[in-house]
């Protein structure tokens, strides 16, 4: 099929929030609130730490703000792997703390099982499954790739299986796949804003206050306290933490550790069963292939096939605008990119189309921190895999505002931040000359040219 006559009928809208059941918003904040907690940003990061600071203390008095609508950037628009990975991959962790990579896994993997153990208690109606995820070669070179990286794995005792191509097109059968990783056990499939919503509710009901439509506008110390401006009012708090993900941060001091990269996805019809039965996919897993520019895809829970990533847009300057969250030249690529893996499926259209920011910093993985006096925290940096790293990142910043020393904040990766980006125009033009080599590379069998390989011995992890 015309990859544009497929995309004919797309809305404009991310599948996610294009539900009838989204919850209603709640009132934005008007005058003065007191409370012994502010949370800033009402995405997954804002939500788990609201959360979890009620379950730690349920008389701890916490107030939400959020600037839109709940789960309505990066937590309601993207495609719904919570992994168990806190570190953007087994690599990139061994990369970077090989010292304490057991800890890392041992608590990664503690935190997707919480995450599920959550879903159960509080009723969270996520789609919620336990699939794994399959990280597949679509080049010959790439399966090899695929095959040290199982060596490496199995030397580390993780528990991940090498599946050769007639293996790998067993549990999902494309034509361009030559090999897969499967880790069957760490990551699950989640609906991507009903995750936030559920966790809204069960914040809610813990008696957590929250005020959508109440963007923080500037953090200052007041007396013994904080103080928050916002539109119509402001907020006292004893202490404050802030998930505001790729937005900017009330923190001068963090707002060069990351920078926002648009990615870009789509949805089709929901599959016939006839459909389902061309290509396979059974077991209903996560995918990823395994080239630097990338796809990710998986079935939602009625049988549509989402599929997103290859271009990461670096908008120009550094600046967010709404204005990139369509991208139809995009939109276009990614739809023969799926007709070329899928042939199978000639005829099927997509049904929405849409983009969104992610926040991104030099190493590839959150980063955290304190700042006036130890009464604010803040977590940044998940780089697209922060459905179920973002848990373990409002532990952290309960545990640094708590002032305890836990397992948590003893780690390298809690206590180390990474190197800024540099200031424009220099970002832009590192950043471009980055993409255009690591695009490079996955036309030359995966060969890292100079300035990649400068890059990875100055441990910058643009890897992805």
């Amino acid at each position: 099929m015309d990859p544009a006559r497929a995309l004919a009928a797309a809305r404009p809208v991310p599948y996610w929030l294009d539900d009838p059941a989204r919850p209603a918003a709640q009132p934005a904040l008007a005058g003065a609130e007191h409370c012994d907690l502010l949370v800033v940003g009402g995405g997954y990061s804002g939500l788990w730490t609201a959360l979890l600071a009620k379950e730690r203390d349920p008389g701890r008095d916490v107030v939400l703000i959020e600037a839109g609508r709940i789960g309505s950037a990066a937590s309601g628009r993207n495609g719904g792997f919570c992994a168990a990975s806190l570190t953007h991959g087994f690599a990139n962790g061994l990369a970077r703390w090989p010292g304490e990579f057991a800890a890392l896994e041992d608590l990664g993997a503690r935190n997707l099982d919480a995450i599920e153990a959550a879903v159960r208690r509080y009723g969270l109606d996520c789609d919620f499954e336990r699939t794994g995820e399959i990280d597949v070669a679509t080049a010959p070179y790439q399966a090899e790739e695929l095959r040290q990286a199982h060596a490496t794995a199995l030397h580390h005792g993780l528990d991940l299986e090498y599946l050769d191509r007639d293996q790998v097109r067993a549990e999902v059968d494309s034509p361009t796949f030559h090999a897969g990783l499967y880790d069957r056990r760490g990551v699950a499939m989640v609906h991507p804003a009903k995750l936030a919503w559920g966790l809204r509710r069960a914040a809610e009901r813990a008696g957590v206050r929250i005020y959508e439509h109440t963007p923080a506008l500037a953090l200052v110390r007041h007396g013994a306290a904080l103080a928050v401006r916002t539109p119509y009012g402001r907020v006292l708090a004893h202490h404050a933490a802030l998930g505001t993900g790729v937005f900017p941060s009330l923190l001068r001091r963090t707002r060069h550790r990351t920078v926002p990269v648009y990615d870009y996805a789509l949805t089709t019809e929901p599959l016939t069963e006839d459909q389902r039965a061309a290509i396979g996919w059974r077991g209903r897993q996560g995918l990823g292939d395994s080239a630097n520019r990338f796809h990710y895809f998986r079935l939602t829970a009625d049988n549509r096939v989402l599929w997103g990533g290859y271009d990461a847009v670096y908008p120009r300057g550094g600046r967010m605008d709404p204005a990139y969250e369509q991208r139809p030249a995009t939109y276009l690529r990614l739809a023969r990119h799926f007709f070329a893996c899928f042939p199978q499926l000639e005829g099927v259209r997509f049904s929405h189309a849409w983009g969104g920011a992610i926040d991104t910093c030099t190493r590839f993985s959150a980063f955290f921190g304190t700042a006036h006096g130890g009464r604010v925290a803040y977590a940044a940096g998940y780089t697209g895999l922060g459905v179920g790293a973002t848990r373990f990142g409002a532990e952290v910043m309960l545990d640094l505002l708590s002032g305890l020393t836990t397992e948590r904040t003893v780690l390298a990766m809690v206590r180390r931040r990474p190197p800024p980006f540099p200031p424009e125009p220099l970002a832009t033009a590192g950043i471009g000359l980055t993409q255009w080599s690591l695009a490079r590379a996955d036309r030359s069998q995966g060969r890292r040219n100079l300035w990649l390989r400068v890059l990875d011995r100055a441990g910058l992890g643009f890897d992805s």
